[in-house]
Order: structure tokens, then C-alpha cells, then sequence
């Protein structure tokens, strides 16, 4: 929020309920917006699934992200998509969003590539012993995976990475210049923040999988 304006500045009066008015200010989209959304995973859909290494889930309430070497997100059929599970926090954030609504949204991030590509559906949570042999990663299975049922797909233009200048390395924040995961947590937990932060650079370094 820009500093010059305070919480109390904003007016109810001014908050938008209707979906009509916002289709109004903003238009009818476009015949290529509206055109664009599959049912099914194309072979263009699936191209960019293989390549992602990366992925942001959001289910009702949460967003999380998702990780693992490029092609980790396998399909199985032009509506069906099987994520592993990793390594995490045990929070189980998502999962308990699954289990009360399983609609879930996909984001498929491309390294250096600026459209992402949507997909949006249903999941369900599985442990088949079988199914998850086949995410074995660094000698490690995953516990579960998600079986995401695919409602739709399509393509999301460039605009918000070209914007945020994501991809450009010019524009890389020095690490330096924000607090470490350690000091913050310091703040929550008040242990020590070197202790703090040792505790969770080990974690990372032999917790992945």
C-alpha cells in the first residue's frame, strides 16, 4: 500500500460486490481470451508440464508451491495429472483444503519462459504404493501424491512476469537486503536467530527428500 495512503482512507462505499459492474468497467474480453480455454490437456499443455520444475497449487484458504526437477508433474491422460508430495513442513495446509474442498488451481512456472500455463480441477489424495514407486527421488518415495482431475487448461500471457521483470537477472534482489527465514522465525519462536537459522539452512541442505 503506497505510504501516503492509511487503512482508514478506504471507503466501503467504494468496494465493488457486483460482477456486473466490474464487466462493465472492464469489458468484454477478448474472442482469444475467450476462446482459449481447454478441457483437456493438449499436446502444447503437455509440453510445458515436462519442462516445469516449478508450480504454485492453490486450494480454498491456502497457496502453496510445489518443486522438483523438470517433468516431476506426470500425466497420465488427457484429465489426469499426478503430483508427489515432498518433503515440507508437515502443516499439511493444502491437504486439509483438499480434504474439505478439492477444487484446486495450478499455476506451471518455465524457467526463462514468461507465459505459464493454468489448469484447474479436482484433487484427491492417494498413498498407492505402486503409483508413488514411480516419484522415487534420491532413494526416497514420496508418502502421498495428488491425483488432480483436469476441468481446464490454458495458456496465461506474459504480461505479469514481463512486468514484475521475474526472469531478469538485472533485477535479482540482493539476499542480503531482506531478513533471513532464521530471524524471522527467531521473531515467532524467540530462540536464538543464529541458532535459528542454522537449524533451517540444515534442513534445507538434508531435508529435500
Amino acid at each position: 500500500m503506497p505510504d501516503d495512503i492509511k487503512p482508514g482512507d478506504l471507503k466501503t462505499a467504494n468496494r465493488i460486490t457486483d460482477i456486473s459492474v466490474l464487466e462493465e468497467m472492464y469489458g468484454a474480453p477478448s474472442k482469444r481470451a475467450a476462446m482459449k480455454t481447454m478441457t483437456r490437456l493438449n499436446d502444447d499443455c503437455r509440453a510445458y508440464i515436462a519442462a516445469s520444475p516449478f508450480l504454485v497449487m492453490g486450494t480454498r484458504g491456502d497457496v502453496s508451491p510445489k518443486g522438483d526437477p523438470p517433468g516431476f508433474v506426470k500425466v497420465l491422460d488427457d484429465n489426469t495429472l499426478i503430483i508427489p508430495d515432498r518433503k515440507g513442513n508437515n502443516r499439511l495446509d493444502g491437504y486439509r483444503n483438499i480434504l474439505e474442498d478439492p477444487e484446486v488451481g495450478l499455476i506451471f512456472f518455465v524457467p526463462g519462459v514468461s507465459e505459464t500455463l493454468r489448469v484447474n480441477g479436482t484433487a484427491e489424495i492417494t498413498d498407492d504404493a505402486d503409483l508413488l514407486a514411480q516419484f522415487e527421488e534420491r532413494g526416497t518415495v514420496p508418502k502421498t501424491a495428488l491425483i488432480i482431475h483436469v476441468k481446464e487448461a490454458f495458456i496465461h500471457c506474459a504480461k505479469a512476469l514481463i512486468r514484475s521483470r521475474l526472469w531478469d537477472p538485472d533485477a535479482q534482489v540482493d539476499r542480503g537486503t531482506l531478513p533471513t527465514a532464521g530471524a524471522m522465525m527467531a521473531k515467532m519462536t524467540g530462540n536464538d536467530a543464529d541458532a535459528e537459522e542454522a537449524s533451517y539452512q540444515e534442513s534445507v541442505k538434508t531435508g529435500l527428500y
